[in-house]
């Protein structure tokens, strides 16, 4: 009698890998060519065989925010930071699926968004646009202090950021009316 299992229907694990990688690569394809709705499609697919796979929580969580579906970005990039807690890009974009459009964005969600843009730039000081969205996000709760801080920091990682260096002159020069009409 042949005690080895019939594999005909089972799944084999190397095949699933493979094809994680496949749909992976499908998918970077369609979100560089601005395509997210079909890369979401195959990263669904990748997701259901490999519902821990950072590369692929990555992908769909951007493919999500690429949408304005920030809600729907959320629990793929928190997975991606509970498996890459090192990985300072995971934590921004989990920092912008939080915020979502910032004039939208609650304050818990807000302090969200900024707990995790701190936790990428405790792991890349220099992590580019981090300093700029904080300082949008102390503009919109009108923390000018905090918010020309942020700008200052930004021109220091960028000396060339010409919308820290617009919103840092706002703030130094009173200039700051906009500030309720932040739509970025």
């Amino acid at each position: 009698m042949n005690t080895t299992p019939d594999n005909s229907t089972a799944a084999n694990p190397s095949d699933d890998a493979a094809r994680v990688r496949n749909l992976n690569g499908e998918a970077a394809r369609l979100l560089a060519a601005k395509r997210p709705g079909e890369a979401i499609t195959k990263l669904t697919e990748a997701w259901e065989l490999d519902p821990e796979n950072i590369a692929t929580a990555i992908n769909l969580g951007g493919a999500y925010i690429l949408q304005g579906k920030h809600a729907q970005a959320i629990p793929f990039l928190e997975t991606a930071a509970r498996l890459d807690p090192n990985n300072a890009m995971i934590w921004i974009n989990l920092a912008a699926a939080y915020l979502g459009k910032l004039p939208f964005s609650s304050a818990e969600m807000q302090d969200k968004a900024i707990a995790a843009f701190e936790k990428a730039l405790a792991l890349n000081p220099h992590a580019p646009h981090v300093h700029y969205n904080l300082g949008l996000i102390y503009l919109q709760r009108d923390n000018l202090v905090q918010a020309a801080d942020q700008f200052h920091r930004a021109l220091d990682n960028d000396p060339t950021d010409k919308d820290a260096r617009l919103w840092l002159n706002r703030i130094q020069s009173g200039d700051t009316d906009e500030i309720a009409h932040l739509d970025d």
